[in-house]
Parts: C-alpha cells; sequence; structure tokens
C-alpha cells in the first residue's frame, strides 16, 4: 500500500479511537475591546462553550443570571468576578432554547459587550445514512468544501480541502462516530507534500487541528461548527453546507 494512505487511514483511525465523546466544545473569544467573538453562535444540547479573555476586564454574565464566570464560575469553585487576567471559563448548555449573556462592566442584556447561544436540541429525528457520502460546500463560499465518507454504520470521515489565513492550500482530514443525526470528529491537517515528481512520503506531516462537528437535517442539507487551536486558521465558526455531488447508486435516504 502506498505510504501516504497508509499514514491517512492510520490518522482516521486514531481520530476514530478518540472520537467517542458526542457533546462538542465550542469557542467564544472575550476581547480584546468590547466584544465577544462569535457574538452569536447555535449549539446542541449538551454541549459546552468556552469563555476565553482575549485582553481587557471583562466577565460573562447570563442575561438570566444562570452563570456568572470569569477565572471559572460562581458556585462551582471558581470566580465570576470582572478580571483582565487570561482567564476561561466553560459552561455546559443542556437546555433547548436561546440563551444571552453579557459583559457586567461593558454591557447589559441585549445592549453593549453583548452576545447570544442558540441551544438546539432534540427535535429533528433524521438519521445520517450512508447515502450522505459524496461532495459538500458552502455555495455562499464556492471554491472550498468537504467531501464524506461513511466507511462503517457507525463512523464518518469528512475532508476538508480549504485554504489557511494567508490564502495557502490545506487539507483538514477527520473522522468520528455518527450519533443520529450529529458527527464529532477529531481533525488533523496534513502538509509538506510536494506535485510529482518531487513528492516524498517521508516528508508528509500530520498535525492536529480542532474539532469539526456535523449537524445534518436532510440528505440535502447541513451545517459545520468548528473550533481549531492550528493559528493559521479562525479559531472558531460555522458553515451552512449543501449537497454537491452524489455517490452513484447509493441513495439518499
Amino acid at each position: 500500500m502506498n505510504p501516504l494512505i497508509r499514514r491517512i487511514l492510520a490518522g482516521i483511525a486514531l481520530l476514530t479511537a478518540s472520537a467517542c465523546a458526542t457533546a462538542a466544545n465550542h469557542a467564544v473569544r472575550v476581547g480584546p475591546g468590547l466584544t465577544f467573538s462569535p457574538a452569536n453562535l447555535t449549539v446542541q444540547a449538551g454541549d459546552t462553550v468556552t469563555f476565553t479573555n482575549a485582553g481587557g476586564f471583562h466577565n460573562v454574565v447570563a442575561d438570566d443570571n444562570s452563570f456568572r464566570c470569569a477565572a471559572g464560575c460562581d458556585g462551582a469553585g471558581g470566580s465570576g468576578a470582572p478580571s483582565s487576567n487570561a482567564w476561561s471559563a466553560t459552561v455546559t448548555f443542556n437546555t433547548a432554547g436561546t440563551k444571552g449573556y453579557f459583559c457586567e462592566v461593558h454591557g447589559s442584556p441585549g445592549v453593549g459587550m453583548a452576545g447570544r447561544i442558540v441551544v438546539e436540541g432534540g427535535g429533528n429525528t433524521f438519521t445520517i445514512p450512508p447515502g450522505i457520502s459524496g461532495n459538500w460546500y458552502d455555495p455562499n463560499q464556492n471554491g472550498h468544501g468537504f467531501q464524506f465518507e461513511m466507511v462503517t454504520p457507525t463512523v464518518m470521515t469528512a475532508f476538508w480541502f480549504t485554504f489557511d489565513n494567508n490564502g495557502a492550500p490545506a487539507w483538514i482530514s477527520a473522522a468520528g462516530t455518527i450519533e443520529g443525526n450529529r458527527v464529532v470528529m477529531q481533525a488533523n491537517r496534513l502538509g509538506g507534500g510536494r506535485f510529482p515528481p518531487n513528492f516524498n512520503p517521508a516528508n508528509v506531516t500530520t498535525l492536529p487541528w480542532g474539532t469539526l462537528t456535523f449537524t445534518f437535517t436532510s440528505c440535502t442539507s447541513g451545517r459545520v461548527d468548528w473550533t481549531s487551536t492550528d493559528p493559521a486558521f479562525t479559531p472558531s465558526g460555522n458553515m451552512t453546507l449543501t449537497r454537491l455531488t452524489q455517490i452513484n447508486g447509493l441513495a439518499c435516504p
């Protein structure tokens, strides 16, 4: 077997083995300045959101006072008092609905330095079938996209052919366990290759990239949410996905 293909398959196996958790973690930057980024976020019930202070004297308080966080959260072994330190706090969202939040120094519910989290949960009965395999993209961002393959009844792979923040081509590979209409995947970025005849498999690198969460509402529509630890990419975001191609003979549903 080609050494590169062997390495990719081995990487997918490792990703699959580590992808048992069904809940995803999302990142929100607090500052710099008087902003949350992203200020509006959609998650699934059971997901967590990690708020990280990127600069300034801030904290994070729920509109309904269900949490108050900075260096940890009040009532959970931490302190929600505003701080200019490099703090972080993780909050779990188990109930569907909309949760507003703000910095009590620079905002109030829905005003100033404020944001909201939409929690979706439990209502979609779509289950990912083998026919989900194929190529998907965001029509508003034509030029990059995903290739999905359901390799077992419970395991799905994804390859994201995209670009980093400087415009360099990037190949991100991931795998995860299917849970209903959703897959949470740990992702790696491949690099070091060259176009033939200068290609050397020994030079190919596999670096941890972050987490991809795919949620499908039908055989033709879905979304991806990501958090990345790779400094060459935007730390968090999401896109709406639409099917581009389908494998011949593989119906969906």
